[in-house]
C-alpha cells in the first residue's frame, strides 16, 4: 500500500537528515511522527520512527537517570568543523590512529575488540578542529546493535584497513555487509552542503538510510615493501572507489594528508566574523559548508541575530572589501564577516 507522504511529513523528513545535533534529531523525529499520514501503508514507517524516538530519548536521558554507573554515551554530539566516524575490521589499528591524530590516549591493544564504546576526540588542522568518533570493530563475531544510531551524526567516516593482513580483502567486505544490514551505505560520492551524511536519494522515502562518504585509511604502511602497489592491488580486488590514504599510526606517515583531504572533500569553509568598530578576532573561525550563506553565519552566532539581520559587510574572496550584503549572499574560505541587524 502506497504510503502517499505529505508535503507536511516530507519537510519534516528532511530536516532530520540534515540535523546533527541529537537533541535536534530528536524533535524533528517528533515531528514525523505527529505529521505522519495514519493508515496501513505508513505502519511500518511509523513504527520505526518510534523506535527511533524511543532510542534517542533513552540515550539523552541515561547519563542524567543512571550517573555514572550509565555508562559512555553512545551517540556523540558534534563538535568541531565535522563529525568523522573510525570504523574498520579487527585489530586495523584505529584506536592507535585515533590516539596519535587527536592525542585522545584512546586505549589501544594488540587483541581485537579493545574499543566498546564510542571514543571522540579533536583532531587540529590549521585554525580548525575535526572531531574523530572511534567506534567499535565492524565484524560478524561481535555485533554491535547500536552502530547505526552512532553513525547517523557522523558527516563522514574514515575506513580503517591494515594491508598487510591476509584476509584484508575478506574483511572489508563483511564490514560493507554488515554496514548495509543496519542501512548504512558507504559512498566514495562527496556531497555538497546538506545533501551528505544522513541524505538519501531522491525519492528514497526510508528516513533512516544513511549514506555516508568514506576515505580509505591503509594503515600500517611502514610494514610494507611497497604500499602504493598493495594498495593499488587493493582497491583492485574490492572495487571501491573511496579517496585514499597510505599511513603508519606508528612513524606518523601520511597522517598530514588527512586533515586536507577532510578539508576539501566536505567543502570546509571557515568564516570570521566582527562586531562593527571593533577588530577583528581570527582565532576561532565559524565552520561552514561550500555554498552555506551569510544567513547561515548568523544562525551559528545566534538565533535571534538571523531573525533581526539587516545586512552584513564582507572582506575577502566572495566579495570586494567591505561590500555591503544580503542574507542570501555565498560565503568563501578565509571570509570576513560583519553582521548588521
Amino acid at each position: 500500500m502506497p504510503a502517499n507522504l505529505t508535503p507536511e511529513y516530507k519537510a519534516a523528513q528532511a530536516a532530520f537528515r540534515k540535523a546533527r545535533d541529537p537533541r535536534e534529531r530528536l524533535d524533528w523525529l517528533r515531528e514525523m511522527l505527529r505529521v505522519i499520514p495514519k493508515h496501513k501503508g505508513t505502519d511500518h514507517l511509523q513504527g520505526d520512527i518510534k523506535r527511533r524516538i524511543k532510542e534517542l530519548s533513552e540515550e539523552l536521558e541515561r547519563p542524567k537517570k543512571a550517573g555514572t554507573r550509565g555508562g559512555p554515551p553512545l551517540v556523540i554530539r558534534p563538535e568541531g568543523a565535522a563529525q568523522i566516524a573510525l570504523i574498520g575490521p579487527p585489530n586495523a589499528g584505529k584506536s592507535s590512529l585515533h590516539a596519535r591524530l587527536t592525542g585522545s590516549g584512546a586505549q589501544a591493544a594488540p587483541y581485537p575488540f579493545t574499543t566498546q564504546y564510542p571514543e571522540p576526540g579533536m583532531m587540529p588542522h590549521e585554525d580548525t578542529y575535526f572531531q574523530l568518533v572511534d567506534l567499535p570493530a565492524v565484524s560478524p563475531e561481535h555485533p554491535v546493535p547500536w552502530l547505526a544510531s552512532a553513525l547517523q551524526t557522523a558527516d563522514a567516516c574514515l575506513l580503517v584497513v591494515d594491508l598487510g593482513d591476509p584476509a584484508c580483502v575478506e574483511r572489508v567486505e563483511a564490514v560493507h555487509a554488515i554496514l548495509r544490514e543496519r542501512r548504512v551505505t558507504l559512498t566514495e560520492r562527496w556531497e555538497p552542503a546538506g545533501e551528505s551524511g544522513s541524505a538519501a536519494a531522491e525519492g528514497d522515502e526510508d528516513p533512516f538510510a544513511l549514506r555516508l562518504p568514506a576515505l580509505l585509511i591503509a594503515n600500517r604502511a611502514d610494514r610494507l615493501a611497497d604500499v602504493d602497489a598493495e594498495l593499488r592491488a587493493f582497491l583492485a580486488l574490492t572495487g571501491l572507489r573511496y579517496p585514499a590514504v597510505a599511513v603508519s599510526a606508528t612513524t606518523g606517515q601520511g597522517l598530514g594528508e588527512i586533515g586536507p583531504l577532510l578539508f576539501s572533500h566536505l567543502g570546509i569553509v571557515r568564516v570570521y566574523t566582527k562586531a562593527p568598530g571593533r577588530p577583528l578576532d581570527r582565532d576561532r573561525p565559524f565552520t561552514l559548508r561550500r555554498g552555506q550563506t551569510v544567513d547561515d553565519v548568523a544562525r551559528l552566532v545566534h538565533k535571534d541575530l538571523a531573525r533581526s539581520l539587516k545586512y552584513a559587510r564582507v572582506w575577502g574572496k566572495s566579495g570586494f572589501d567591505g561590500q555591503h550584503v544580503g542574507r542570501d549572499h555565498p560565503v568563501a574560505d578565509g571570509d570576513v564577516i560583519e553582521l548588521h541587524a
